[in-house]
Order: structure tokens, then C-alpha cells, then sequence
């Protein structure tokens, strides 16, 4: 029997704007709605707005919030500033990558935890076994807070004049949060993202969502969907879960070290701890072809190693990814080859990231 698919609380909206919906993540989502390309340069020379609404939140509020997330979640969330965000992991004891998230401070002892969609229910589901595990009987409360939030990304140079031309308040800057109202609605704007432009996330009451993109494309906004994200995090050479870290990968060999503190004796942390001093046999590493191909996830990596993520990169107008390589293969400048498709095409390991915005140099 096939699974119904959800709907985000935009699905009418995506349908007036001509969508292409496809399953994702147990989602009825758009994968593009004018194509790819176009989306994708729209971001990078102008602003366009995603759903997300398919992502989860997960709410961990009182006294015991701090030392909970502390346990559970690879950072140092004692350094979030109230108003701050912090991307972080999620590991299992052996190391594993369980989910990557990102925490925003909401207030002293309020917290709120942005999940992939897929892992929701699970990391909702970790949560509620290990937040007091470790640290004692904890007074905290843990709310599954899914259903409280649409969220729409607006990404690309023009993003934030366009969002200030709507919100009664000054706009968070990166890796800050804050509450106003955007086109009359109360939101939580975050200045986070996933593009590698600068620009800010909206998370809204389900009910609200409509009326705020229907106000972004009336200014000018254009909406992108799946396809132009996936590209657009490429070049930025962001991780996608579930491609290019799983539990069956850990934080040093995805590249994820600097979002992991042992020190803060979080689970996976002694596990973490022995990878960092023993090294890892694989590292991931972007890299494009240096002739025509375009690589895909699974491709092998001729001599050891396999591409995680691979695209067409509109920006550089050449074949892109991430890959696990050996760990003496995987300087900059290093030449490999690709499997695509049963042809060997010649790469080379790049500089991270592939495509570095102007407004985040």
C-alpha cells in the first residue's frame, strides 16, 4: 500500500505557482517550479523563498534545559547567547552521525531545536530517553513542536532588504534569532540558511504561512524548490544527512569536528574523542570534474571511496560533489576519477566551499 504523502501548509500556494511536487521525506514537496537553473541563479543574484515546513522542532525548556542539550548534542550550548543559534549533531555512543540540527536560544532557559524531517520523529523519540540520562533527574519540559511551526527560507543578496521591507523590526544578524512580525504575522526570524547566501529562516503559526509567502512573491520573491536547494548547498558545500553523514559515519571523516566538543562529555564524545587522535581511514571532500559529467551519489570513487553528492553546478557551470576519499587522497589539488555511470571522468579535490557568496566573504 503506498504511504500518503503530507502537505505542508503551503500546498495550495505550490500548486498556484505551478509546482512539480514529489515525495521527499514522507512530504509532498516542490521539486521546482519555473526549473532548476532559473531558481537556482534567482538565489544567487536575487531572493528566493523555500518551504521547509517539513523539518521538525523540538522545544527543551527549564532549569535542566542547558545540561540536557549539553548531553545530547555535540556543541557547547552553554555559548548560545540568548537570541544566538549554533549548528550541532546529534551522534550515537559509537560515534555516528544521528542527525545534524541547529539550536536557537529563545530565551534563558528555552531552547528550540530545528530537526530534519525524516529523523524527527526519531531524534524527538532520543530526546525524551536521554535528556536525563547522564546528568541526573533533570526539571525540564520537552515539546514536540512539529505542528507549531511552518518555516520559509528567504536566501540570496536581495533576502533581507525584502524581509526588512516587511518586518516592524530590525533583523537578526546571522546566527541570531529573533521575534517580530513579517507582512503582519508574528515570526521567529532566524539568520540561518542553507544556500550559502546570507538571508533569514521564518518560522510562523501553520495557519499564517500562506498569507507570508503570498507577501514575499508579491515583493518580488521567487520561489525555489527542492531541486535549486540541493545545488545551491552544493556549491556551499553543505552537508546533506542521509548522503553525506549517517550513523554509519562519524563527525571527524564528514568533516564535522569543529561542531563537536568533547569536552562537554555529550554522548558519542569518547568515541569522537578516539577518531580525532587515531585519524580516520576516509575524509569527505568536495570536488568538480575536470571534464564533462555530471557525478551522482554512489558513484564510485575509482581506487577507493564514493561520491556522497554530486550535481551540475549552474554558478560554475561544471560537474560538483562531495566525496569520501582516502585520507592521503584528499589534499587540495589532488587528482581522482569518477565512475559515472560505467565512465571514468577526471576530478580533482577543491577548496571548501565550491562557491563563496560576496555578502559571506
Amino acid at each position: 500500500m503506498t504511504a500518503v504523502l503530507r502537505r505542508t501548509p503551503l500546498y495550495d500556494q505550490h500548486v498556484a505557482a505551478g509546482a512539480k511536487l514529489v515525495p521527499f521525506a514522507g512530504w509532498d514537496m516542490p521539486v521546482q517550479y519555473e526549473g532548476v537553473r532559473q531558481e537556482h541563479h534567482a538565489v544567487r543574484t536575487g531572493a528566493g523563498v523555500f518551504d521547509v515546513s517539513h523539518m521538525g522542532q523540538i522545544v527543551t525548556r527549564g532549569p535542566g534545559a542547558l545540561s540536557a542539550l549539553q548531553h545530547m548534542t555535540t556543541n557547547d550550548v552553554s555559548k548560545i547567547q540568548v537570541g544566538g543559534a549554533q549548528y550541532g549533531l546529534i551522534l550515537r555512543p559509537d560515534g555516528g552521525v544521528f542527525d545534524d540540527i541547529f539550536t536557537y536560544r529563545l530565551g534563558e532557559e528555552d531552547y528550540l531545536t530545528v530537526t530534519n524531517a525524516a529523523n524527527h520523529p526519531t531524534d524527538f523519540t532520543w530526546f525524551g530517553h536521554h535528556a536525563q540520562t547522564g546528568a541526573g533527574e533533570l526539571d525540564l519540559e520537552l515539546v514536540d513542536a512539529a505542528e507549531d511551526y511552518a518555516m520559509l527560507a528567504v536566501q540570496g543578496p536581495k533576502a533581507r532588504g525584502i524581509v526588512a521591507g516587511l518586518a516592524d523590526i530590525e533583523l537578526p544578524k546571522r546566527f541570531h534569532v529573533a521575534t517580530g512580525n513579517v507582512a503582519g504575522v508574528s515570526a521567529l526570524i532566524c539568520g540561518t540558511g542553507y544556500t550559502g547566501e546570507d538571508g533569514v529562516e521564518l518560522l510562523v503559526a501553520p495557519a499564517d504561512a500562506p498569507a507570508v509567502w503570498d507577501a514575499l512573491l508579491a515583493a518580488g520573491v521567487t520561489p525555489v524548490g527542492l531541486g535549486a536547494r540541493d545545488t545551491l548547498r552544493l556549491e556551499a558545500c553543505y552537508h546533506l544527512y542521509g548522503n553525506d553523514m549517517d550513523a554509519g559515519r562519524n563527525a571527524i571523516e564528514a568533516g564535522l569536528g569543529w561542531a563537536v566538543k568533547e569536552a562537554t562529555g555529550h554522548i558519542g564524545s569518547e568515541a569522537t574523542a578516539q577518531f580525532r587522535a587515531e585519524s580516520t581511514a576516509e575524509v569527505l571532500v568536495p570536488f568538480s570534474l575536470t571534464e564533462t559529467g555530471i557525478p551522482r551519489g554512489g558513484n564510485p570513487v575509482v581506487g577507493g571511496g564514493v561520491v556522497t553528492s554530486g550535481t551540475f553546478s549552474p554558478t560554475l557551470e561544471k560537474g560538483v560533489g562531495l566525496a569520501y576519499v582516502p585520507r592521503d587522497r584528499s589534499a587540495v589539488g589532488t587528482e581522482f576519477t569518477v565512475d559515472v555511470r560505467g565512465k571514468d571522468r577526471a576530478a580533482i579535490v577543491e577548496a571548501r566551499p565550491l562557491y563563496q557568496s560576496p555578502d559571506l566573504a
